[in-house]
């Protein structure tokens, strides 16, 4: 089998946000407007032009779920890029010429209440949350986020502990 080389121009720059909380659970949202099954998943959204991945990750955790920084740890980035390419359907209505997404993905550890998620704090993306097994998020996410998303429960299943005395490392 021939080994093909991805183009990081041809893929959106994004961010991927895994906010844990104190018991080790992933924060998942559903999709506002979804239709049919696989509407959930994590947080996620472009990098901005001149913005480094962080500040689009700590940006995107505020815009999409109303967290500002002050109330996560950041725990850890992934070192190299998570690629995705999106289905002929999708690829047909979104504009721009990119043909799926790259991304850098972040775990925090959410240091306030429930009720400090805002889901209306900008343009809502979800309609609905919960807290939910870092491993079960390959299931409930649309099929071609899969693989990412069993990546991601791999790498980052160190976080699903609880907190312990509120320590946490620095990534």
């Amino acid at each position: 089998m021939k080994a093909t080389r991805i183009d990081p121009d041809r893929y959106r720059p994004n961010v991927g946000l895994a906010l844990f909380s104190k018991a080790g659970h992933v924060f998942i949202g559903r999709r506002i407007n979804g239709r049919g099954a696989f509407q959930w998943q994590m947080p996620q959204g472009g990098i901005d032009k001149d913005e480094s991945a962080r500040e689009g990750a700590l940006r995107e955790l505020e815009e999409e779920i109303g967290v500002p920084e002050k109330l996560v740890d950041v725990l850890e980035e992934t070192e190299d890029w998570l690629y995705y390419d999106f289905p002929p359907d999708l690829k047909k209505r979104l504009p721009g010429p990119y043909i799926g997404q790259r991304q850098k993905w972040f775990a925090f550890r959410f240091k306030g209440s429930d009720s400090d998620v805002r889901l209306d704090r900008h343009t809502p993306e979800f309609d609905a949350w919960r807290w939910a097994r870092l491993d079960e998020t390959p299931g409930l996410v649309v099929p071609f986020k899969r693989l990412v998303y069993a990546e991601i429960a791999d790498r980052f299943r160190g976080w699903t502990e609880p907190a312990q005395g509120g320590k946490t490392v620095q990534g």
